[in-house]
């Protein structure tokens, strides 16, 4: 086997273990704050946005059907991660951002764990940085599109 080959191999075994282990550290996380794993992932998701975004746009960016959408906004609403705000430009739909609050109370539960994430990055030189970075943005958008695919066949 060639080099490349090998090293090909290596790169889908440590990646299939980083999804492993980042899967479990959702839950654990999720755990830790009294949350469903998917409802952390939108509140991360939710902390990446601009802006307020709509349930419409909550569904977008979790892959949920728009009535699950609505159900996780409604979950993240109960438990004070979320609020909900008329839409200035259209008073028929709401918008969601994360609570003041509940950004302070998941950044002190990340604090640990951001430093020691930092610290594995904090290894790398710029470039290889980049590098990190367009492969996780790569790999992100080719999983999005694989999960579209797949739950349209459903």
């Amino acid at each position: 086997m060639s080099n490349r080959a090998e090293t090909l191999q290596r790169v889908i075994a440590e990646s299939q273990r980083h999804y492993a282990a980042y899967t479990l550290f959702n839950q654990a996380m999720a755990d830790r704050l009294g949350l469903h794993p998917t409802d952390l992932q939108c509140v991360a998701l939710l902390e990446l946005e601009p802006g307020p975004v709509s349930s419409g746009d909550v569904a977008r960016l979790t892959g949920l059907t728009p009535g699950s959408a609505t159900r996780l906004v409604d979950r993240l609403e109960k438990a004070g991660l979320v609020v909900r705000r008329p839409d200035p430009d259209d008073r028929r739909r709401a918008l969601v951002t994360l609570d003041p609050g509940a950004r302070t109370r998941i950044s002190d539960a990340w604090d640990i764990p951001g430093t020691a994430f930092g610290e594995v990055l904090g290894r790398y030189d710029d470039a290889e940085l980049e590098l990190i970075a367009d492969y996780l943005r790569r790999t992100a958008e080719v999983g999005r599109a694989q999960a579209e695919r797949l739950t349209a066949r459903e």
